[in-house]
Order: C-alpha cells, then structure tokens, then sequence
C-alpha cells in the first residue's frame, strides 16, 4: 500500500482515508480471489469475533460454509466448546443447517429463532434433537415468511400444505446444475425451502439462493473436508490443557487471547501452547504496535490480532486512553508481521464494506467481525421485538459485567465482586436485524462484493496483488460526508 501523498505523521481510522483508483486489467470482480492465505482454512478474509453474543455453532457453520472463520469465545466451558466444534464439523456443505422444531411447537416459538422472511424455514419434524432425522419423520418445511400471516398460538404441524419437496444431495454439485435443480424443485414447492437428503437421512435445507451461494463461495473445510472452525483460549488456567483438547476436538486454529495482549502473561501462554507442536495456526493478540507484533511472533504466534478500543461494545478508550486508530495500527503491525513471516487479523472498527476493504489495504489478511455479525439470525440468542415491531438481539462487550459475570461465575463471591467492580465495556446493546439482510450470509454478500469492487479498482486479483497496488488518500470529515448516499433527495 501506498500514500497519495506524503505518508501522515498522526495516526488514523478508517473514516479518515480512502482508496483512489489505479489502471486495472480486471475484467470482472468475480475474477477477484479473497482467499487470505494465512495458513487458516478460510477462502474469504472474514473472521467472527470470539464475543458470545457473535459466535455460536449455527453462526460458525454458516460462516464456514462460505469461506470464512468463526472464533469460539473462551468464556465457554471446555465441555460445550468442544461440543460446538464436534457440532460445526458434522454440519452439511452443500446445504444449510436445517432448523428443527417439532409439530406441536408454535408460530411464535418459531419466530423466536428466525424472522418471517424470505430465505429461511423451519423443518417441522419428530425425533430427537441431537439425532438425523429420517424421510418419514420428516412432517415438511414452512417458509419463515408465512409465521408472520397466522395466529401466533398456530401450531406448526397446522400449517403444513401440500406433499413434502425435497433435492437430492448428490443433484447439489456447488455448481449451475444443482442451482438449476434446486430451481426447478423450487418452483413446485411454492417458494418454500426444500427438505435435503441423503439417501433416507435429512442432511439439511436449501434454496435457489443458497445454491447460488455454493457456485460463488468456497467452503472453509479441514483436510477431511469438514467446516472450519477456531477456539479461544485465554491465558490463564491450564492453558496447555485446553488448547490440546480443542485441538483433539477437530479446532482448526486456536486464539490465544486478552485485552493486552503485549503482556508476559501472554507470551508464557504463546510459549506453553507452541510448545506442544499441535500443527496449528497460532494467533495472538490483541497488540497495535510493531513491537506487540514481534515479540508474540518470536513467542509462536503465526498470526496477530490487532486492534485496542475500536469495537462497538469497547469502552477502553474513554475509559483508560488507551488504544489507536485502527487503520494505522493495522498499516504498522502488518508491515512488522509480514517482515517476520506472520500475518495479521484487523480486529473491530469495521461499520461497512469498505472499512474492511481499508484494513485489508493496510496490510492485514483478514478481518473480525463482532456487532456487525451480532444482529444476524445465526447469532446466539433469541430474537426479540421492540415496541415498533423491529427484530433485535442483545449484544455485549467481552469486558462489560456481564461478561465478567459470566466468566468468574464460579469464583467466591468476594473475587468475583472485586473483578465486577472494574469492569468495563457495554454490557446490553440492541443490534437490530438489516430487514433486508438479516441473515449472516446476506452480509456476508455485501461485504465481499464492496471488497472485490475494491480490489478491482486497484487492479489486483489476489490479496497480495491488493496490499501491493492499493493506493490511499486522506480525506477530512466532509469528504467522508460526500461519500454517503443519500436516503432522500436534497
């Protein structure tokens, strides 16, 4: 990357710079490869935050599913995180999770886990939870978008019509023969999401949308081909301990996290986890300086979690005065990582599309993703309607008392007190959902096409090509201003 003009001597957020068009041979930004070759399995630069009100198991798997990654929070037990990666790694690739509820079950129950919109259904099954169902236990699919048209005591075994529309998954190839199945199946089933099998066994649900989806994205899968997941793991406890059994577990990468992560705290639990030669990518963090960046390489981290105070739940800032404007520490921690070999993910301060074309600019492989991702269906946790009828959930900071309640519940009450007295960040915040992208895979298509726009107005069609030939520009707040459209006219 490179300065229009003279390179600036005071640090910058995304707000305040801009990308300025090159010569470009690109001929369409579907030529455009995201993929962040940081030793990861993610084909798209897009990573998950390790918040619980972000990244649960549905969100992993939908996130997966079209290349990017999701980090588990370390406030989770051992036990359920392990069962959330066993989870994601038995979820299907060429189809989406089926959401299961049983016939009895109502219309409003049903409205607490999906919104009435198009795209998304409930399979109305029997059986139990954590088992497959089979062809005969398999009652059929209501559209998401029919919840909101009928009472809402309704039974869902009431609202079935119809005979059960089903594909094959051997027909859904990832390519434009099993969209034109799915098309096809789709047309005779109303608009209504189509049950998936595989032989007798319900594998999940797919629309022409999401088969379009399986043509455009790559998957982020392990080398048994089974979606991608990461694990936090914190630095304090029986760190060894912890990173050996999620790696156990099938953890594709482990991430070793804290506020301050330029700590010798940090860097014992870098060594220790290192040490155990897991075959793993290793990230660390989080740091913004070029000396965070070297001494966590030297200590055996492979990528660097990079941002202090930038997130929309952190108060860090205004509490402490501590932290940095995101885009320079992402253009100074990415020249230092790559110097040594390692690589950088740009942690929080991302509000659209082309802040996270920005940070990839300055240099950083991918790019977390906390609020943002919060307000998605997929996201942990019920939806809730305010009094004008809008989908919300709850979110929270990593440092807010309710998260330290959370990850000291189990300490005596004194400790746990004395860690409440000074905790720090948001600890409720309404995230509502985009109406019109309300799911994680409707951003998920924003954001990459704002990025591979951007990547083809720098002429680059590989990440590396973009952090070479992206040139940036300073901007004052009423040239940032001039680059909103505008809801109505003037």
């Amino acid at each position: 990357m490179q300065f229009i003009g003279d390179r600036p001597t005071v640090d910058l957020t995304y707000s305040d710079v801009f990308l300025v068009p090159g010569r470009s041979a690109v001929r369409s930004r579907l030529e455009v490869d995201l993929s962040p070759g940081d030793g990861t399995p993610a084909t798209i630069p897009l990573v998950a935050a390790n918040m619980n009100a972000v990244s649960g198991p549905r969100l992993a798997a939908a996130l997966a599913r079209r290349g990017g990654l999701a980090v588990l929070p370390q406030d989770l037990a051992i036990e359920r995180m392990i069962d959330a990666v066993g989870w994601v790694k038995r979820q299907p690739i060429v189809c989406d999770t089926p959401l299961v509820l049983s016939p009895d079950q109502t219309a409003a129950e049903a409205l607490r886990l999906v919104p009435p919109t198009d795209g998304h259904g409930v399979v109305v099954g029997d059986g139990a939870p954590d088992r497959p169902l089979t062809r005969g236990q398999v009652r059929g699919v209501v559209a998401a978008a029919r919840l909101a048209e009928v009472p809402e005591d309704a039974r869902l075994g009431d609202l079935l019509h119809g005979e059960l529309q089903t594909v094959a998954a051997s027909a859904l190839d990832g390519g434009r023969a099993g969209f034109d199945a799915v098309l096809a199946a789709e047309e005779r089933a109303s608009g209504e999401p189509l049950a998936v099998f595989d032989g007798d066994l319900l594998r999940g649900t797919v629309t022409s949308r999401s088969a379009l989806r399986s043509a455009l994205y790559r998957p982020a899968v392990d080398d048994a081909g089974r979606l991608g997941i990461a694990a936090a793991v914190g630095i304090n406890g029986d760190v060894a301990g912890k990173a050996r059994a999620l790696a156990d577990a099938g953890a594709d990468v482990l991430v070793l996290d804290t506020a301050h992560g330029h700590q010798d705290g940090m860097i014992r639990a870098l060594e220790t986890v290192a040490g155990l030669g897991l075959g793993l990518p290793l990230v660390a963090g989080n740091v913004v300086t070029a000396a965070g960046v070297r001494d966590l390489v030297t200590a055996g981290a492979t990528i660097i979690k990079v941002g202090v105070g930038p997130g929309a739940m952190c108060t860090t800032r205004m509490m402490t005065a501590v932290g940095r404007p995101q885009f320079s520490a992402v253009l100074e921690t990415a020249e230092a990582a790559r110097a040594l070999g390692a690589h950088v993910w740009a942690d929080g301060g991302v509000r659209y599309p082309r802040d996270v074309a920005l940070a990839l600019a300055a240099g950083a492989d991918s790019v977390m993703i906390g609020s943002w991702f919060a307000g998605t269906v997929e996201a942990p946790g019920r939806l809730s309607l305010d009094a004008d009828g809008r989908h919300y959930k709850e979110s929270w900071g990593m440092a807010s008392t309710k998260a330290v309640q959370a990850r000291f519940g189990g300490l005596d009450p004194y400790e746990r007190a004395r860690k409440e007295l000074f905790a720090e960040g948001i600890s409720s915040s309404r995230i509502y959902l985009d109406p019109q992208r309300p799911g994680v895979e409707d951003l998920i298509d924003m954001i990459t096409s704002g990025v591979r726009s951007s990547f083809s107005y720098a002429g680059a069609v590989t990440l590396p090509e973009f952090h070479e030939r992206a040139r940036v520009g300073l901007q004052s707040a009423a040239g940032y201003e001039e680059g909103k459209a505008l809801p109505v006219s003037w």
